[in-house]
């Protein structure tokens, strides 16, 4: 089939890679422009971009994709379906009705369960039993065109945004096959249940200890490995990474009660963390023996927020 695909983390190359494995004729690539990384900000490609210019394929970075230039080019590519997996771009009708059997989004949530940019982070955030992956018929909404398949995973107590993207990735990939050689009767979502998943903000990540030890436990999953759930300790920014609840009363939340080879135990509003795995600002992620030989930590020390 005569593809054009459309997208630009290593989610949506993981499915890029599963149509050229599957002999699908990818005739154009979108992806998004080149962002600064690393801390010499240097322009890096996404994985999208890196995998099409790897095998050879066309590729195009619009900065806007209601450009007269980007239909041209998608019409010139004569695509027989449009494929978008975590592109970053609303695209305009003027696109969606352009090939003939229109555009199918890859997107990791059960809709319409977690709408939006950030469906992972949030069935994290929010303690979902289950997530998946939902193969759906792109109309001009965000994430409410009508399903064409949907598969779920079990979430685990220790899944991570990380652990839980790679499964949903692979996920993904096997469904968007199955989706193109099969292509099932469109079922409409159900828009009782829809729920929204925005961006992931900064003030998202900073710790409020005084919230229970279950929800900040899922807040440093959700936010592992991007951007880290935050607290400060004497007024140094630190970032939480691995840590597991532990029942009971520690005293004043954000209070640390032990610190040792086992882990650094902070009270919670209730209950409390042991925390794993923690880095400072500017240093490397640790497991908390190695970060107690370097910074000393006494029992009723105090974790606060990050930003003040």
């Amino acid at each position: 089939m005569r593809i054009v695909f459309a997208g630009t983390p290593e989610f949506a190359a993981v499915s890029l890679r599963a149509l050229l494995k599957a002999r699908h004729d990818v005739t154009l690539v979108l992806s998004q422009p080149d962002r600064p990384a690393g801390r010499g900000l240097k322009l890096r490609p996404s994985a999208v971009k890196a995998l099409a210019l790897e095998s050879g394929l066309a590729i195009l970075q619009p900065d806007a994709v209601n450009a007269p230039a980007v239909r041209d080019a998608i019409a010139a590519a004569r695509p027989e379906v449009m494929v978008v997996a975590a592109y970053g771009r609303i695209l305009p009708r003027v696109l969606l009705e352009l090939p003939p059997r229109g555009c199918v989004n890859v997107h990791a949530s059960l809709l319409p369960r977690w709408r939006g940019a950030a469906p992972i982070q949030h069935a994290l955030l929010a303690g979902d039993a289950r997530t998946g992956v939902t193969i759906m018929q792109m109309d001009e909404g965000l994430d409410t065109g009508p399903m064409l398949l949907q598969r779920s995973v079990s979430i685990s107590a220790t899944d991570t945004s990380a652990t839980l993207h790679d499964r949903l990735a692979e996920l993904g990939a096997e469904l968007l096959l199955e989706a193109l050689s099969t292509w099932p009767a469109p079922v409409q979502q159900d828009a009782s249940a829809v729920t929204v998943a925005p961006r992931i903000t900064p003030k998202q990540a900073q710790i409020d200890w005084s919230r229970s030890a279950e929800e900040i436990d899922r807040q440093i999953r959700a936010f592992n490995p991007v951007p880290g759930a935050q607290s400060a300790l004497d007024g140094t920014p630190i970032k939480i990474w691995r840590a597991t609840v532990e029942r009971g009363a520690f005293g004043a939340a954000g209070t640390v009660s032990e610190a040792g080879s086992g882990g650094i135990v902070i009270a919670c509003g209730r209950d409390a963390l042991r925390i794993l795995e923690l880095q400072r600002a500017g240093g490397k992620r640790l497991p908390v023996p190695a970060f107690l030989m370097g910074h000393r930590l006494d029992r009723g020390a105090r974790f606060g927020r990050a930003d003040g």
